[in-house]
């Protein structure tokens, strides 16, 4: 048996499913695709997670429209968080191009053009599905991370969070937020130190201008209702396939801490609100985190944690995570434990530094009979990575150098036009594009504080009629020498007549 079909029966085998599964490509040895031997994912295990990575231009985009391609056909949303502004081409056809063509040809899989159903997003004013949390939302800590607050900051954070749970006081906005510091530094002080401990005005004094800084960066209008609810992440077309919903970041690229700490959010509301799903045949949504080092990045130990339990038990909803990086050894390695598939591109070795990290993420793979892994990993050509992911059985399948088959739609960015006519057709822009302001914090200690305030001015004149009608002092001295002198008289009349009776 030569090595070739020694290798093709290796990874067939590995690769073999039962139940339904996506193609991602065709097998390479030694450079060269082998015919009808191709790395197919079972849909069973798309929920287990997974990393794709590699260096800038290796064709990470391309594998993530494929992947999402190959999802919504099957009829599983998608929510892609695209950085840099680059996915919105999978809502049209694409083009057959010669280079497509050959390329289908090497790894025998038919090609064809198709578009997908999309929804586009936004965190900030631009055009699009407008996504907002309310700070209740949010939670103290992933507001504290937002606002970039040490221990005793965010200590205060809770403090406020926790006051208005026990007031029953919704907080929505970032206005609720500044109007609840005023007020426990001002009005509420004595309040908040009887129940709560005294707070430094020094430390509130930090979290407001941190607060009106998050504002100038677009968090006044991220921060509000109406809130985004999850199920319209999970929709399908009249065709039965599943929405990609792309969230839309490029005009925040200079603010990680709102996209990441919102990503977080998101995830945290998913698994609370979805029901179980146990050990389905299918994902009910696959989420796709683009640069995905900015949410790790300066990230406390108890955040680290919170992303793991997310990440550990979310798949149980049925609900598949995907970070997308440059280096693998930018996501944590308890995190990294956690991914079933892994779809890694060309690294490149220009420095120590490099050769290094890619000795790391060689050494994160299964070992192979066949392949140099560290070696490999910086010859892969565009659009060719090493695979490997979990079978239907939660066995790890072979590592295999993979040629990646092409995205069925365009592989180029919508135009604006393209993109108002997506939104014109959308019902949850219309559903979202309302603002809400009810009730909260900022009209509920207004009203307090205004009640005080009246309850005051009214005292006030009782307190001065009063305070009128009481004698000077003067006046009470002069009446008090008066009875004195007055005493003081009937005394010696008294001391008189008994005077005169003894004499007698």
């Amino acid at each position: 048996m030569s090595k070739q079909t020694d290798f093709s029966e290796h990874i067939n085998n590995g690769y073999a499913t039962k139940g339904e599964s996506i193609i991602l490509g065709g097998a390479i040895l030694d450079g060269e695709a082998l015919p009808n031997t191709h790395v197919k994912i079972p849909l069973k295990t798309l929920n287990r997670h997974g990393l794709i990575a590699g260096a800038t231009g290796t064709g990470k985009t391309k594998t993530i429209q494929v992947l999402s391609e190959q999802l919504s056909s099957f009829g599983i949303p998608v929510l892609m968080m695209d950085i840099k502004g680059d996915f919105s081409g999978i809502a049209a056809k694409g083009e057959e191009k010669p280079f497509i063509t050959e390329r289908h040809a090497k790894i025998t899989l038919p090609y064809e053009t198709n578009s997908f159903p999309v929804e586009l997003m936004t965190l900030s004013a631009q055009n699009g599905v407008r996504m907002r949390a309310t700070v209740s939302e949010f939670g103290p800590v992933l507001f504290s991370r937002i606002l970039d607050l040490n221990d005793t900051q965010a200590g205060v954070v809770s403090v406020i969070f926790k006051y208005c749970d026990d007031k029953k006081m919704p907080l929505l906005d970032l206005k609720d937020v500044k109007k609840l510091i005023n007020y426990i530094t001002e009005e509420g002080k004595a309040e908040i130190a009887a129940d709560y401990g005294k707070i430094s005005t020094s430390t509130t004094g930090i979290i407001l201008r941190k607060i009106i800084e998050l504002e100038q960066q677009g968090g006044d209008i991220f921060f509000g209702e109406k809130s985004f609810e999850i199920d319209d992440l999970m929709r399908l077309d009249e065709n039965g396939k599943g929405y990609v919903n792309i969230l839309r970041l490029t005009d925040i690229q200079d603010k990680p801490k709102l996209f990441s700490t919102f990503m977080l959010s998101l995830l945290a509301e998913i698994y609370q609100q979805m029901p179980e799903k146990g050990d389905s045949d299918q994902p009910e949504l696959v989420v796709f985190i683009d640069e995905a080092h900015l949410i790790f990045d300066q990230a406390s130990k108890a955040l680290l944690d919170q992303i793991e339990t997310i990440v550990k038990l979310i798949r149980s909803k049925g609900i598949g995570i995907y970070f997308v990086t440059q280096n693998p050894m930018d996501v944590p390695a308890s995190v990294l434990a956690q991914l079933g598939l892994k779809i890694q591109h060309a690294l490149r070795a220009f420095t120590a530094k490099d050769r290094q990290a890619i000795k790391q993420t060689a050494d994160n793979y299964p070992t192979s009979d066949y392949y140099k892994t560290d070696e490999v990993l910086t010859s892969l050509g565009i659009g060719e990575a090493f695979v490997t992911a979990l079978n239907e059985k939660g066995i790890p399948t072979p590592l295999v150098a993979t040629m990646m088959r092409a995205p069925m739609s365009r592989m180029d960015v919508l135009t604006e036009t393209e993109i108002l006519e997506i939104n014109a057709k959308s019902k949850l822009v219309k559903k979202y594009a309302e603002e809400i302001d009810r009730e909260s914090a900022y009209e509920i200690l207004t009203k307090k504080i205004e009640e005080a305030n009246q309850a005051a001015e009214e005292v006030k004149p009782i307190e001065e009629k009063r305070k009128s009608n009481e004698p000077s002092t003067a006046e009470v001295i002069g009446k008090s020498v008066t009875k004195v002198v007055t005493s003081a008289s009937f005394i010696r009349g008294v001391f008189g007549i008994l005077t005169k009776l003894f004499k007698k």
